[in-house]
């Protein structure tokens, strides 16, 4: 596969003039991912990550700023754009009436590969999704997991150099969830460029080189995983409360040991703890105990991605920007 330059934005807005003050739902987002890297980002539910990829995939238009896909502007080349990319929304999208078989060979052909060549990689994603079994059922007799299987599949079948994928594992099972990131390794070895949304972090924290975080439609933080978790501190302790009653309490006698701010957790009840690495398990045994506090579990954690996404986001809120 030819390398490519992948995706670049700079200063890249959209804003929705027909709304009350104009909204933004992105503004100023800066991209820079190289081929053969892949690239997460992360927000929570409406910060912005689909619109990106809209613009990006030549869905809808920005209101500032330019990007490029592949080399190519999305905006002056959108057809030479979407000749190089493969798109997998949050929905699929395959046709319900036509066969597993038959919705992978109309993509290749779509894309202008040989009848040959589109049967042909038609049958190579069938078995790499598990699908080869049902290969000639309509689709519209598929579960929703089979369906998304489908629908990963029909975007890699012309083999793009840029690939985007909007929360791709949602609804699959662990084993699919497997089998879908070894054909993703696969292809970005030969140097394809993977701009992913997930909800996964410990997903996005296993396979992306490097992430950006969405907060009401602006980047609030990028990096490596692991420099985004030394950003917001490296250890944790989680205390689990047998009486959520006793919450506030807790919250108070671990105060003293926290770096940042203490989270909490529900189902079971939980605070967990950003500490320095000088903080021992028995000092914060002591003080719940000194305090009355009734835990039935205290351990120390390295920090996740996901402590990175509470830390980030939480109570987050900038005037005229919304996702």
């Amino acid at each position: 596969m030819k390398l490519y330059s992948g995706v670049r934005a700079e200063s890249l807005g959209k804003r929705y003039d027909k709304a009350p003050d104009g909204v933004w739902a992105l503004r100023s987002v800066d991209l820079d991912v190289p081929a053969g890297r892949v690239l997460g980002v992360l927000g929570h539910n409406g910060a912005g990550k689909t619109t990106m990829l809209r613009i990006l995939t030549t869905l809808a238009r920005p209101s500032t700023g330019r990007a490029w896909v592949a080399g190519h502007d999305v905006v002056a080349d959108p057809a030479r754009v979407r000749a190089c990319i493969g798109l997998a929304g949050q929905y699929a999208t395959v046709d319900g009436l036509l066969t597993a078989r038959a919705n992978l060979e109309l993509v290749g052909r779509l894309y202008h590969l040989s009848r040959g060549d589109a049967r042909r990689r038609a049958d190579e994603l069938l078995a790499r999704v598990a699908l080869t079994d049902v290969a000639d059922t309509r689709v519209d007799r598929f579960s929703g997991g089979m369906r998304r299987r489908l629908d990963l599949a029909a975007a890699l079948v012309a083999e793009p150099p840029v690939l985007f994928l909007d929360e791709p594992t949602t609804g699959l099972d662990p084993h699919a969830r497997n089998d879908l990131w070894a054909l993703l390794r696969e292809h970005i070895a030969r140097g394809a460029t993977l701009v992913l949304t997930t909800q996964y972090l410990d997903e996005a924290d296993r396979l992306c080189d490097d992430i950006v975080v969405l907060d009401h439609g602006t980047v609030v933080a990028r990096g490596t995983p692991a420099a985004l978790k030394t950003q917001v501190g490296g250890q944790r302790f989680v205390v689990t409360l047998a009486r959520p009653e006793q919450l506030v309490a807790a919250r108070a006698a671990l105060a003293a040991f926290a770096e940042h701010d203490v989270t909490e957790e529900a189902d079971p009840v939980r605070l967990v703890v950003p500490v320095g690495p000088a903080t021992r398990l028995v000092q914060v045994v002591r003080a719940l105990d000194a305090a009355g506090i009734d835990a039935t579990d205290v351990h120390r954690r390295e920090a996740t991605l996901d402590d990175v996404f509470l830390v980030l986001t939480r109570g987050a809120h900038r005037a005229g920007v919304a996702a």
